[in-house]
C-alpha cells in the first residue's frame, strides 16, 4: 500500500467536530470511475488527495444506498447497503479508510423522516390490510369527505401538490391515504412506532461499526408531527418558524423530535465522543436551533438564515451575532454554511439583482446572475464565513468558484420539484451539474467514459480543478490559502469582537490576533497603518478594501 500523506494528529481529537471545515461530497456529481457518466465511490476514493491537500478536516456524503432515485436517491430502500450505481458495500469501507488514512474523518447521510416507497416496509404495508402492523410504520389515514375521497388534511408537499397519495387495495377499490412531506414516492414514517426507533438504532451501529464518524441527519425538524395532523394554511417550504398567532407548523420542529435526538446521542456515546450528529434543521430562530445542538442532542446544525442572508452589512452583523450568541448559550459551535446539493450556489445567488432571490432555482428565461459580480461577493463571503468561530462546510465544486447552471435545460431536469410544481420552480439541479476537474477533457474530467448524467456548461473550462492549482489568487488558492491560514490562527477555537469605526456597509470583527473587513457597500474601507494583509478575496486598492472584499490582516 502506497504511503499517504495524512495531516499529523487529524484524528485525534476527541472535539474535533467544533472547529472542522467539512466538504460535502455529491456523489453522482463529484467523479465517475467507470464512465456511465454517474459518479462513483471509487471516483470519490481517486480524489480524496485533493481533498487532503485542500485542507479540510472532514467529508459528508450524500446518500449512496439502494434507491428508484425519484429524489437523487434521498428515497432509500435500503439503509444498510451501497446502490450498485455508486459501487459496492466494499467500496464504502475503503473510501472510509483511505480516508481516515488521510486524517479525512467521514460523515454519511442519515434520511430518517421518509422512506423509498420500495423499501421493503412499504411494500409490506401496502400489501397489508388496514391497522395492521405493517401499516403503522407509516402515516396512512382515512381520507375525508364522501367515501373518504378528500385527503385527511391540506398539507402540501414541498415539492408542490398534495402531501397525500391515495392506494388502491387488491381489489380495486380505493384505500386509505399515506403522507408524503416531499415526493410520494417517500412517504413519511410514524415516529410514535417503537419499530420505526429500533429500526433506526440498527441503522445508526451498522454504519458506525464500520467505522463513520457521524451522520447529516435529512430533515432533523420533520420526524414527529403534531398530535391529529391538523390543518395548516401555510406554505410547508423555507426556514420554519412561529405564525402571527404564536403556532408554529404542526408538521415541522415539533419538541417530541429531541427525544429521538437524545436517544441517538446516547447510542452514539457509546462508539466514543468523537462520533457526532449534525442537523439539516431549516428552523429559526437561532434559539430554536439551538436546541438542536444541546450538550445531550446534536454536535452540529446548519446555520439557513445566514446561508439564506441577502448581502447586507447589517442583516449580516445581525445574524452572526444572534447565532453565536444562541449556540454559546447550550455549549455548542455555530455551524456555517453557503452552498449545498438544496440551493443556489452562492456564487450565483450573491450575482442577482436585488430583490430576486433565486429561491426554487435559475433557468432558461428567468433573470440572470452576474457572474463577475457572485464570484467576488462569493469570495468575499467565503472569507467571512472561514474567519467566523465554530464549523464551516463546502460543498464540492465551491473551492473552485464554480457557478450554477442557470440556463440548463428544462427538458434535461431530474429534480421532482421541477415536474410537481408544474414547471413553476426550477428545482435544484442546476446545483447538481457534475463538477470541473481538467479544463481540455471531455466533461471536464469528471467521468472516465466523458458522458454527464446532467450536461454541463461549454464554458466551464476556467473553473476546472487544473486550471487553478498552483495560479496566484485563483479561488482555488484562495480557499487552500484560507483553511492554512484559519488552522494556523486557530480562528475556528477563537472567539470574535466586532469593531466600531467602519461605516454601516462593513462588517469587521478581531477573531485572536486576525482582524477581518469584510466591504458589503460600495464604499471602500481602509487599512490601519501598519497593518499585516494575511489574504484577501480580491486585489486591494493601496491601503484600501474595494467594494464587495473580505481581507484578513494583523495589525
Amino acid at each position: 500500500m502506497p504511503v499517504i500523506d495524512s495531516k499529523p494528529g487529524a484524528l485525534a481529537r476527541s472535539d474535533w467536530w467544533r472547529d472542522a471545515v467539512i466538504y460535502q461530497i455529491y456523489p453522482r456529481s463529484f467523479a465517475d470511475s467507470d464512465g456511465d457518466g454517474v459518479g462513483d465511490l471509487p471516483g470519490a476514493i481517486a480524489r480524496l488527495d485533493h481533498l487532503r491537500d485542500l485542507g479540510v478536516d472532514a467529508v459528508w456524503l450524500s446518500p449512496f444506498y439502494p434507491s428508484p432515485q425519484y429524489d437523487a436517491g434521498y428515497d432509500v430502500a435500503d439503509y444498510c447497503a451501497v446502490d450498485p450505481l455508486f459501487g459496492t458495500l466494499a467500496d464504502a469501507d475503503r473510501l472510509i479508510n483511505e480516508a481516515h488514512a488521510r486524517g479525512l474523518r467521514i460523515l454519511v447521510d442519515l434520511v430518517p423522516n421518509h422512506t423509498s416507497d420500495e423499501h421493503v416496509w412499504f411494500r409490506a404495508a401496502i400489501a397489508a390490510a388496514e391497522g395492521t402492523p405493517e401499516r403503522a410504520r407509516y402515516l396512512f389515514r382515512e381520507g375525508r369527505g364522501p367515501g373518504g375521497d378528500a385527503p385527511p388534511n391540506n398539507w402540501l408537499s414541498v415539492f408542490g401538490g398534495p402531501a397525500w397519495t391515495r392506494i388502491t387495495r387488491p381489489d380495486g377499490t380505493p384505500g386509505q391515504w399515506y403522507l408524503h412531506l416531499f415526493d410520494p414516492h417517500q412517504p413519511d414514517l410514524d415516529w410514535t412506532n417503537p419499530e420505526v426507533h429500533e429500526e433506526f438504532r440498527r441503522v445508526l451501529r451498522f454504519w458506525l461499526d464500520r467505522g463513520v464518524d457521524g451522520f447529516r441527519v435529512d430533515v432533523s425538524h420533520g420526524m414527529r408531527k403534531a398530535p391529529g395532523l391538523p390543518d395548516w394554511d401555510a406554505s410547508p417550504n423555507g426556514l420554519v418558524q412561529e405564525n402571527a398567532a404564536g403556532q408554529r407548523p404542526p408538521m415541522w420542529d415539533q419538541d417530541e423530535v429531541h427525544e429521538i435526538i437524545r436517544e441517538w446521542h446516547e447510542l452514539l456515546a457509546t462508539y466514543g465522543e468523537d462520533r457526532i450528529l449534525c442537523a439539516e434543521a431549516w428552523v429559526a430562530p437561532p434559539e430554536r436551533l439551538a436546541l438542536y445542538v444541546r450538550p445531550d442532542e446534536m454536535q452540529q446544525a446548519f446555520n439557513f438564515e445566514y446561508l439564506k442572508a441577502p448581502w447586507n452589512a447589517a442583516h449580516l452583523r445581525s445574524i452572526i451575532t444572534e447565532s453565536s450568541s444562541a449556540m454559546a448559550a447550550v455549549g455548542a459551535p455555530p455551524t456555517w454554511v453557503l452552498s449545498n446539493h438544496d440551493v443556489v450556489r452562492h456564487v450565483s445567488r450573491l450575482g442577482l439583482p436585488d430583490g430576486v432571490s433565486g429561491d426554487g432555482g435559475i433557468g432558461v428565461g428567468d433573470v440572470q446572475p452576474d457572474r463577475e459580480l457572485g464570484l467576488r461577493r462569493g469570495r468575499a463571503a467565503t472569507l467571512q464565513v472561514l474567519a467566523l468561530p465554530g464549523v464551516a462546510y463546502v460543498y464540492q465544486g465551491e473551492e473552485f468558484g464554480l457557478p450554477e447552471h442557470t440556463e440548463l435545460p428544462d427538458d434535461v431536469r431530474q429534480d421532482p420539484t421541477y415536474a410537481r410544481s408544474g414547471g413553476v420552480e426550477r428545482g435544484r439541479d442546476g446545483c447538481r451539474v457534475p463538477i470541473a476537474w481538467e479544463a481540455h477533457l471531455p466533461t471536464y474530467g469528471f467521468s472516465s467514459g466523458g458522458r454527464s448524467w446532467l450536461p454541463q456548461p461549454t464554458d466551464w473550462a476556467p473553473y476546472a480543478a487544473d486550471a487553478q492549482r498552483g495560479v496566484p489568487d485563483s479561488t482555488y488558492e484562495m480557499y487552500r490559502s484560507a483553511l492554512a491560514l484559519r488552522r494556523e490562527h486557530a480562528l475556528g477555537g477563537g472567539t470574535i469582537e466586532h469593531l466600531d469605526g467602519y461605516t454601516d456597509d462593513v462588517v469587521a470583527f478581531r477573531n485572536g490576533a486576525v482582524t477581518v473587513v469584510t466591504t458589503v457597500g460600495d464604499t471602500a474601507a481602509a487599512l490601519p497603518a501598519g497593518a499585516r494583509v494575511l489574504l484577501a478575496s480580491g486585489p486591494l486598492d493601496g491601503d484600501k478594501v474595494p467594494a464587495d472584499t473580505t481581507v484578513w490582516f494583523i495589525s
